[in-house]
């Protein structure tokens, strides 16, 4: 089989196409015959072992993919590693049955990015209707159903982009307000977009300064939910007594720990393939590339030139 493998730790330099032996399904697992690779900016640090979790050279890079087992089903599988090939093996409980109305991107766009989405505002945010929500980079991949699932649950939705592209697609989404993540004050940019007033929920994955413009325009009792630090910059600390008067709170959200939880994974992707199915939940399905271009697309990623879900294409 053709697989993207790395035997140092780098940047999408070190990623190459190789020829590799067919993985062998043990007990409890599934052979799967990969349709489609999903890509997360994860992948992006888990190439230069920056990851949560320590990697292991080599490396097959990756965390989930589309495909059919030996029986025929079509299924959306995570693995903790090797998603990057046209063949995989899972878990037999990580693979879960797409039905039908739901293409393979679609079921892609939900295994990380909706799930996320859908914990960082209901389960941590615990967004209620009529509140003002902040979506960092909402146009990626988990903002742009951020957008969706927040504006459907009642909330004002305020969208920050990049780009002028990126804000069209956001209020195309539902977004009420956009902002510009270049904004010279921030801060006073995301207050103005909420009528002068100080916002109710952010979802923060940027870190660095936009951690701190966010915390600074939260409300009393407003709920700031990091998930990812993608600038690579920290924030300035925070005093923690500084919260008591404010009443504001700061939550850590990473999905791995709702792996293996069949409440807080299988059953919300359900719940997320009926909205699409139903067509209340569209996913942005940004572009796709050939697994052999597996290093273009962790450039695109980095380089914040892409939008919703991005996929590899293993036959190409």
């Amino acid at each position: 089989m053709k697989a993207i493998q790395i035997t140092e730790f780098g940047g999408p330099e070190v990623m190459h196409l190789v020829d590799l032996p067919d993985p062998i399904a043990g007990p409890d697992q599934v052979l799967i015959n990969v349709s489609a690779i999903g890509l997360n900016f994860a992948d992006t640090v888990q190439i230069r072992n920056q990851y949560v979790t320590q990697q292991k050279l080599p490396l097959i890079p990756g965390l989930e993919v589309v495909g059919t087992t030996p029986e025929g089903k079509r299924v959306l599988a995570s693995i903790s590693e090797g998603a990057y090939a046209q063949k995989v093996v899972a878990h037999k409980s990580a693979a879960i049955e797409i039905p039908e109305g739901v293409s393979d991107e679609a079921a892609l766009a939900m295994l990380v990015q909706g799930t996320t989405a859908w914990h960082i505002l209901k389960t941590f945010g615990h967004l209620v209707p009529g509140e003002s929500v902040v979506v960092h980079a909402g146009a990626g991949g988990v903002g742009s159903v951020a957008i969706q699932l927040a504006k459907m649950w009642g909330a004002r939705v305020i969208a920050v982009t990049s780009s002028d592209e990126k804000s069209v697609l956001a209020k195309s989404l539902g977004a009420d307000v956009t902002v510009d993540a270049k904004s010279a004050n921030l801060a006073q940019a995301m207050l103005d977009a909420n009528n002068g007033k100080p916002v109710d929920l952010v979802l923060e994955m940027v870190g660095g300064k936009t951690f701190d413009a966010s915390l600074e325009v939260l409300a009393p009792f407003g709920r700031v939910i990091v998930y990812g630090m993608a600038s690579g910059e920290m924030a300035t600390p925070v005093n923690s007594i500084s919260l008591l008067g404010s009443n504001k709170t700061i939550t850590g959200f990473w999905l791995g720990h709702c792996f293996g939880k069949k409440e807080l994974l299988d059953d919300v992707i359900a719940q997320l393939f009926i909205l699409i199915k139903s067509g209340k939940l569209k996913p942005i399905i940004g572009a796709t590339f050939p697994l052999s271009k597996a290093g273009d697309a962790h450039r695109a990623i980095v380089g914040r030139g892409t939008t919703g879900k991005i996929t590899l294409d293993p036959a190409l």
